[in-house]
């Protein structure tokens, strides 16, 4: 009789060891009663009827999720290789639990397709040149699609776009070509200012013949300036006809 009640004793203290249950600041558990769902249990500890009640344990930390490289064709049938990183949590236990069957792995699968049905959709350029808006975009189709399993995609971060050897080399040859074009345009534009300028001068001294010959005195004397060689330099009769005039005036 007495054994027959030290091992009643001794079932019950292990069923209330095993019903009693305790869960962290970051976990949920989502409790079955009898196979229906019953409620959301957490944090702290509580009590758990043995056999009559069944929980799943969930984690509600964000979850850092690495998508492999993917073969991706753009919108100008250049073929890539893209990966990315995917940060998200669960914000709702029982969806988690009862709408999909593995989270994680439908949440991987689907931000594979995501991606390359995002990337797709633009140009090489904007791949390489606007990361930033083609993160967003990822992100928000990709949370759309899992707020019906209680998950929240916080951020998406593509890492690295991989190109073949030929593309890269025609990349190059296109920026360089970009280079030698605004090269031509911005000489091109210096040339017109200039033309422009020396126009505007040769106006002003066309209106001032005697800013002219100012300017003529002023170029003979920077040549003479120069004693390593011998300028012939010829003298316009306009700028001597003064002189001319005087000495014809003084002899008549």
């Amino acid at each position: 009789m007495f054994s027959f009640g030290f091992g009643a004793l001794l079932v019950l203290v292990i069923l209330l060891v095993w019903a009693f249950k305790i869960l962290r600041e970051y976990e949920r558990g989502v409790v079955f009663n009898l196979g229906r769902y019953w409620a959301v249990k957490g944090p702290g500890w509580f009590i758990l009827i043995p056999v009559v009640q069944q929980m799943v344990k969930m984690d509600l930390r964000t979850v850092v999720l690495d998508v492999p490289p993917q073969d991706v064709i753009s919108r100008d049938n250049v073929s890539v290789k893209v990966n990315a990183v995917v940060y998200f949590r669960v914000v709702d236990p029982q969806k988690a639990v009862i709408q999909v069957a593995d989270f994680l792995n439908a949440t991987s699968q689907l931000a594979q397709t995501t991606l390359r049905a995002v990337l797709g959709k633009h140009e090489l350029d904007e791949m390489l040149a606007e990361r930033e808006k083609l993160n967003i975009d990822i992100q928000k189709t990709l949370d759309a699609q899992t707020e019906a399993w209680g998950i929240k995609v916080s951020n998406v971060e593509i890492k690295d776009v991989d190109l073949n050897e030929t593309m890269v080399r025609a990349i190059a040859r296109q920026a360089e070509a970009e280079r030698e074009r605004r090269a031509k345009i911005i000489h091109a534009e210096g040339e017109l200012q200039a033309s422009e300028k020396l126009l505007q001068a040769a106006q002003m001294l066309a209106k001032q013949p005697e800013a002219m010959q100012l300017r003529y005195l002023q170029t003979l004397s920077n040549i003479a300036g120069d004693k390593t060689s011998t300028i012939v330099f010829p003298v316009p009769m306009d700028l001597i006809a003064p002189m001319l005039e005087a000495m014809r005036k003084r002899n008549p």
